[in-house]
């Protein structure tokens, strides 16, 4: 039977189960929190992002899960700067040119915080002048850093980045920093 673990990476932790920086480096991995031999990350988080992760040991499912050709959905919460208009929510889901070329159109939405938010550890910085609010966006590929870089190229930066599901798979019922068994067979089929 595959074996498939949901995982709520914090803030702070690298998407890896060692880190290859300098030694003795304070850094968190994978390891800090999850002790299953045998199972990877099918994809990677930033760093200073947090929410799904999804890791197996199952190298065809893994490649299902991260591989940009199957087109698998990823949605994201994006605490941005500002109060994005129609126009940006518009330039989201059309797509935006990057550096690196234009990306995919994506769904976008403005949301309310999503209900159950853990707080972050170190909060955002808050500037009293400029206002924050939250979008979900959906993308089908995984550039390096590319909702930040998107939310950025329609005027409004980043704050905090949490991934809500990838797939079928969703952040439903964990805690920040706890893991559980999924059930493999409920992702796409190719």
């Amino acid at each position: 039977m595959t074996r498939l673990i949901r995982f709520n990476k914090p803030f702070d932790v690298l998407s890896q189960f060692t880190d290859s920086g300098t030694q003795g480096s304070p850094r968190r991995t994978l390891s800090d929190f999850i002790d299953l031999p045998g199972v990877y990350p099918a994809g990677r988080l930033d760093r200073d992002s947090e929410g799904l992760m999804l890791l197996t040991g199952d190298g065809r499912l893994q490649a299902r899960i991260s591989d940009p050709r199957h087109k698998m959905e990823k949605t994201y919460w994006a605490q941005v700067e500002g109060n994005p208009d129609d126009d940006a929510i518009a330039a989201l889901c059309a797509g935006v040119t990057l550096k690196d070329g234009p990306t995919r159109p994506a769904k976008a939405r403005r949301i309310d915080e999503p209900v159950g938010l853990w707080p972050r550890t170190p909060p955002i910085r808050v500037r009293k002048s400029v206002p924050d609010s939250w979008i979900e966006l959906v993308i089908s590929e995984g550039r390096n850093r590319q909702v930040r870089r998107m939310t950025a190229a329609v005027g409004h930066p980043t704050l905090r980045l949490i991934r809500a599901r990838i797939g079928q798979w969703s952040l439903d019922g964990l805690a920040i920093g706890t893991w559980g068994e999924a059930d493999a067979d409920s992702g796409p089929r190719r």
